[in-house]
């Protein structure tokens, strides 16, 4: 127990205080553990986009059920209450949150403009011998008119899916053949440029790259199809200082169909790749838990992540990568798993999994409606992931930090230059339910030893900083904050501390903390505590203010089990950062 002026620091002591009720119960009879989370702060190994979370907004109408279930309400596009302050702040407070629309009917709707003369145009109604179960719906120019009112009110970023199937006519193989039928598409662009609505990208298709889902295109007409798209924004928008960004296919990922794409619209007709991700399975599936929970599922995305950064590498092109849906689960997701606290394990692995690959954004499935959504489908109220992904926004920088853990494989770690401030921000993922791991910093000793002016000898060992982490203390020559001076002296074992960190620690340095814990400790509730506090909106639909906690950097990070934990380490002077 370390005590400054006006701030008393408990460690582990305050961590089981915060905690509170069965979850401090569970983890003072937890098992403890050490672990240590090694970053290389040399260099970034990816970067993301400023704007990487984002969220999805679906066409899907009230009757859409799924297993006797209908999840959705009034939550899509053409329905929306676009008057809902809660709604209004939640996407406020990311400043901005960049939303993606579209989804499954996307290719089935049409647009309410002067091309559809003599066409009533109605929404969507439910027809079982339809694809999908719906028929054909429109978009009123109306509607559009209040969804970029309620966009630029908000800040929103906005990409919109357009029908790619309109005009194609039906192959022997099940496919879709013929070339898209873009007039109808190039008239609702046409109207967005003209009222001066702002659209950061056009999407073309949804789930129709490789297999499909429905139907299915081939890459070479999908290919020509893109081109199509990008000379039309490129006319519609040639008298604009800047351009949409071109986007395609919106799809599940197949090697060879995406090679093909990439490689017949290179080096710069497509600007983003974008591909889908429901890797649990069916939203039914009564294993969901113990697949969120487990290492080895988790890790099965890395091939899909890592094959597909290797394409855009290998073929010389400047398309770069987006996960443009994820639901985890598909057909509306499971109601108390991806609305509830649990389904942040999985959500934050992947943000942290995909930026390790270069992603530069993602999208959640959805933002509201269906059981997977950020927001509560009635009341709007954030469930947990929605808090985990402003925690995300806010705390893990653009640039990715290479980052390894030793103890147990049941933490996931994740490193970032912190967003807007010095040092790192390092995101730790618990999912054990028994073990409480104490986790030190440390860097590589190839990092510390390239900080020193000595010709140490560089090695694959890792060197304890302690929590506090100033990687490379000593870089850059002279005197730092905390007095540390440029030395030779050479790390001969692999848990040298590193010279002035101790006495930085011993000055009064701390952290930020951020500690996710799940109300009682039920991974299915669906209220989220922050440092062991609820967090709900106010009485005046206000997000509430995420306050960290102060922690002495000298003190490992209490990771208490089945909990996520953030944590901004301003001493680590990591190159890459600067």
């Amino acid at each position: 127990m370390v005590t400054v002026p006006g701030l008393r620091l408990l460690g582990a002591v305050w961590l089981l205080a915060a905690l509170g009720g069965a979850t401090a119960a569970a983890a003072a009879a937890a098992t403890v553990a050490a672990g240590q989370a090694a970053v290389d702060g040399r260099r970034a190994v990816a970067a993301t986009a400023e704007d990487f979370v984002c969220a999805t907004l679906d066409w899907w109408p009230p009757d859409k059920c799924d297993y006797g279930t209908c999840a959705w309400g009034r939550a899509g596009l053409l329905n929306l209450d676009l008057n809902n302050k809660v709604l209004l702040n939640a996407v406020r407070a990311f400043s901005p949150l960049k939303l993606r629309l579209g989804g499954t009917l996307q290719d089935k709707v049409v647009y309410g403009t002067g091309d559809l003369a003599g066409q009533p145009c109605t929404p969507f109604a439910k027809n079982a011998s339809a694809p999908f179960g719906f028929t054909q719906g429109c978009l009123p120019l109306r509607r559009w008119d209040e969804l970029n009112a309620f966009f630029q009110k908000s800040g929103a970023k906005i990409v919109f899916g357009l029908n790619a199937l309109n005009g194609r006519v039906p192959l022997p193989d099940g496919s879709m053949g013929g070339p898209w039928d873009y007039t109808n598409a190039a008239s609702l662009i046409r109207y967005t440029v003209s009222r001066g609505y702002q659209i950061h990208g056009w999407e073309l298709g949804n789930e129709l790259s490789g297999k499909g889902v429905g139907t299915r295109i081939g890459a070479d007409q999908y290919a020509a199809d893109v081109i199509s798209l990008k000379t039309i924004v490129d006319d519609i928008y040639r008298a604009n200082p800047s351009k949409p960004l071109v986007l395609a296919p919106g799809g599940f990922f197949d090697q060879d169909w995406f090679t093909e794409l990439i490689d017949k619209t290179k080096p710069n007709l497509l600007n983003v790749i974008t591909h889908h991700i429901y890797s649990l399975g069916p939203g039914r599936d009564a294993h969901l838990i113990e697949k969120i929970l487990n290492p080895s599922v988790l890790d099965q995305m890395v091939s899909t992540f890592s094959n597909l950064q290797g394409i855009l590498k290998s073929t010389g092109t400047s398309t770069v990568a987006w996960v443009g849906e994820a639901g985890g689960a598909y057909n509306s997701g499971h109601h108390l798993v991806t609305d509830a606290f649990v389904f942040s394990f999985w959500f934050l692995d992947q943000f942290g999994m995909s930026a390790k690959y270069d992603t530069k954004s993602y999208c959640r499935q959805t933002l509201v409606g269906g059981n997977y959504g950020l927001l509560n489908t009635t009341t709007f109220q954030p469930n947990p992931d929605y808090y985990s992904a402003l925690l995300w926004h806010r705390l893990m920088g653009t640039k990715v930090l290479a980052t390894t853990f030793s103890g147990t494989n049941k933490i996931r770690a994740y490193a970032h230059c912190a967003r807007d401030s010095p040092g790192i921000t390092l995101l730790l993922i618990n999912l054990s339910g028994n073990t409480k791991t104490q986790v030190t910093v440390t860097q590589t000793a190839a990092a510390a030893a390239g900080a020193h002016s000595h010709g140490t000898r560089r090695s694959n060992a890792t060197t304890q900083v302690s929590a506090t982490t100033r990687a490379a203390a000593t870089a850059g020559g002279g005197e730092h904050k905390h007095g540390a001076r440029r030395h030779g002296r050479k790390f001969g074992h692999a848990h040298a501390h590193a010279p002035g960190l101790v006495a930085a620690a011993a000055g009064g340095a701390m952290r930020d903390e951020y500690h996710l814990t799940a109300k009682g400790g039920d991974l299915r509730s669906q209220v989220m505590l922050l440092n062991g506090r609820p967090l709900a909106t106010g009485a005046d639909g206000s997000i509430p203010r995420l306050e960290p906690v102060k922690v002495d950097a000298a003190e490992p990070i209490a990771v208490a089990p089945y909990s996520i934990v953030f944590a901004r380490i301003p001493h680590f002077d990591a190159p890459a950062c600067r």
